[in-house]
This record gives C-alpha cells, structure tokens and sequence, in this order.
C-alpha cells in the first residue's frame, strides 16, 4: 500500500523575517529551516512546537498577481486549522502574545473554538476537538 500525507503548504507572506518572528513569537512555532535561493527567496519552514502536523512553507510573492493573495489564500475563511489539546491554555496564551481573535471562543458539535487571523490576515480556527 501507498503511504502518501500532506507534508507542507506554502503560505504567502509579505516578509520571511516578520512572518518567523509572528509565528514562533505568538503561535509558539519552530523555524525547521531557513535557506538562501538566491535573488531574495528563500526556503522557510516552520513547523508548530510539538512537531505536530503539516509544516508551513513562508513564500514571498513573486509579483504582483501573487501578492494580490497575500492574506486572502481563504477567499476570507477560515483557511487554516490549529488544533490544541487545551483550548483555554493556548487561547489565553496567544491572546496575551498579542494574536487578534475575531470572535470570542464558542463551542461547536466539534469543539470548542475561535477564529484568529495572522499577521497577514488569514483567518485560522484555534480548535481542541470533541
């Protein structure tokens, strides 16, 4: 049998520095790697602290019609998930690093949960499933 998983996505950012500063900074992320390409781009990986899940590709647009994206990869959904396996702990955590929640946390049939944006303004839900 074929084992195949999604391993990264790539998320538009208008700066590497202050997109790795943002996320290791507020969402307590890792930066797995860093690499020059030269012309300015660069390969850069971040990944959440425990080691869980997908890892983030931060990608700098290439022009114009890209970073027309910047920020809206959800079409202004929630575009992302971070699940947490203490909702109160991660919500108070992030709140006090300064994360802007759009909503104030509810709970759902699937959890509990509360949407946030980034520095870009793409909307995650913070959630700790049922």
């Amino acid at each position: 049998m074929t084992r195949r998983s999604v391993a990264r996505m790539a998320l538009l950012v208008e700066d590497y520095d202050l997109a790795i500063a943002w996320f290791c900074d507020r969402l307590d992320f890792v930066l797995v790697e860093d690499t020059p390409l030269g012309n300015g781009k660069r390969w850069v990986r971040i990944a959440p602290g425990n080691g869980a899940g997908a890892e983030l590709l931060l990608a700098r647009p290439a022009d114009d019609s890209q970073r027309a994206f910047v920020g809206k990869q959800g079409g202004g959904r929630v575009f992302l998930f971070l699940e947490t396996d203490d909702f109160a702990r991660d919500h108070a955590r992030m709140a006090a690093a300064g994360v802007r929640f759009i909503e104030a946390p509810r709970v759902e049939p699937y959890g509990k949960v509360a949407v946030f944006e980034d520095l870009c303004g793409n909307r995650w839900d913070l959630i700790e499933p049922t």
